[in-house]
């Protein structure tokens, strides 16, 4: 198994330890592709992944899903009609508790529950925690698939014209993360013109573009397996002074909030930090959302930037600040970055511009 796994691994089980677990079954596709390198999905077919805390590490699995060549991961096997959670049930440890995967199917840990009794715990946190501050590599995937991100803004903003369709800039868009050579794009992207952007998780619709409107671009790809995220408010000719205000006031709030970004600064300081100069202009009641999340391999992994989160930044943490201001059968105004904690601040990993000289001409 590559070094880096292995880290992985060994971050796990710290993580086991403090929660005094004795195995953890981990089945999540993500979270077994950050631990394994190996990225697949089984389906409805049984698939986990066993950490031991003492150092043991195995694969359960159907043998239709052969291990990728570089692992050296052991596999108990199985076929299809052959009982795979049988095998799975001896292999657990004889006593202790056992940490399960948050997405495991309920049909799968009832059987288990059934024919192997023991102390069933949500194990995900181990790995949740692990995952929240990215190694080397990652930081590194993250900061080029934000570039992509920063090109694939740039193409969608100098292509919108009048009388397009959200749904046909949403169409473009993905064209231009496919020839960016992403696998996907990291969510539905949320193209909003006008009123439709004052819903936070507008989908795309038939809206057509008409002058003077505000347009609301939440967009990502996903790319060598790491999901990126943006969002940019930008006025497609003179929306009007209540729109060039808002604006203003959600890009200082956002660009307050990543001021604060350093090692030891609790997340929910930054939540306030935004949410009170939002207050100031007289909008609180409009910024209806947490002001963050985590991302890395999905598009929303634990943890969050929100006034009730117990999280402190730590370096290797990369989550977003996106502060919004959504304003019912007018416009929607939210701006959001990707932020990376360093050793001594931040880094924002989009360089693409947030302010008033975006404005579509």
């Amino acid at each position: 198994m590559k070094d880096i796994y292995e880290k992985r691994l060994l971050r796990v089980r710290e993580g086991m330890k403090k929660r005094d677990l004795a195995q953890l079954l981990v089945s999540d596709p993500p979270a077994l592709a950050w631990l394994t390198g190996e990225d697949f999905d089984p389906g409805e077919r049984l698939a986990v992944l066993v950490i031991d805390i003492e150092g043991g590490v195995r694969w359960v699995r159907n043998g239709l899903f052969p291990v990728n060549w570089e692992e050296d991961i052991p596999v108990l096997a199985f076929r299809d009609g052959e009982d795979g959670m049988e095998t799975l049930a001896e292999d657990l440890a004889p006593e202790g508790t056992i940490g399960v995967d948050k997405n495991w199917p309920s049909h799968f840990l009832l059987e288990l529950m059934a024919r192997a009794p023991r102390a069933y715990v949500n194990g995900s946190p181990a790995v949740d925690e692990a995952r929240a501050v990215k190694d080397e590599e990652e930081i590194l995937l993250m900061r080029a698939a934000s570039r992509v991100n920063d090109r694939c803004m740039a193409r969608l903003v100098s292509r919108l014209r009048e009388g397009v369709t959200e749904k046909e800039a949403e169409t473009y868009l993905r064209t231009l993360y496919k020839e960016e050579g992403c696998e996907d794009v990291s969510f539905p992207p949320i193209i909003a013109f006008g009123p439709d952007g004052a819903d936070p998780h507008h989908m795309s619709g038939e809206r057509r573009l008409e002058r003077n409107t505000v347009v609301l671009l939440d967009i990502g790809g996903k790319k060598e397996g790491y999901c990126s995220d943006m969002t940019r408010t930008v006025f497609f000719g003179d929306p009007g002074e209540e729109a060039e205000i808002v604006h203003a006031v959600v890009k200082k709030a956002c660009e307050t909030a990543e001021a604060l970004v350093r090692p030891g600064v609790p997340l929910a300081d930054l939540d306030r930090a935004a949410r009170a100069v939002i207050e100031a202009a007289g909008y609180g009641d409009r910024f209806t959302h947490r002001l963050g999340h985590f991302i890395g391999r999905t598009d929303h992994e634990a943890g969050e930037v929100s006034a009730a989160s117990p999280i402190i930044a730590e370096p290797g943490m990369i989550f977003s600040i996106e502060p919004g201001v959504y304003l019912p059968g007018k416009f929607g105004v939210r701006i959001e970055d990707l932020v990376l904690v360093t050793e001594d601040g931040a880094e924002i990993l989009n360089r693409y511009p947030k302010g008033p000289e975006m404005r579509i001409l």
